[in-house]
C-alpha cells in the first residue's frame, strides 16, 4: 500500500481549495468595489427639472 501517494493528493486538494476561496473572496471584493462606484456615480446625477414647476403639481383623481 502506498499511502504517501493519498497524503499528497490530499495536501494538495487542501492548498486548491485554499486558493480557490481566495480568488472567491478577491471576486467578491471587485463586485464590492464595482457596486460602490456604482452607487457614488448614480447619486451624482441630476433630478430631471421641468421648465413649468407647476407641471405635475396637480393629480387628477376622477377615473
Amino acid at each position: 500500500m502506498d499511502l504517501q501517494g493519498a497524503s499528497a493528493s490530499g495536501t494538495s486538494g487542501a492548498s486548491l481549495e485554499v486558493a480557490s476561496l481566495k480568488l472567491a473572496k478577491s471576486q467578491q471584493e471587485q463586485e464590492g468595489k464595482a457596486t460602490l462606484q456604482l452607487l457614488e456615480t448614480a447619486a451624482d446625477v441630476p433630478k430631471p427639472a421641468s421648465s413649468n414647476p407647476s407641471l405635475g403639481a396637480n393629480i387628477d383623481t376622477y377615473a
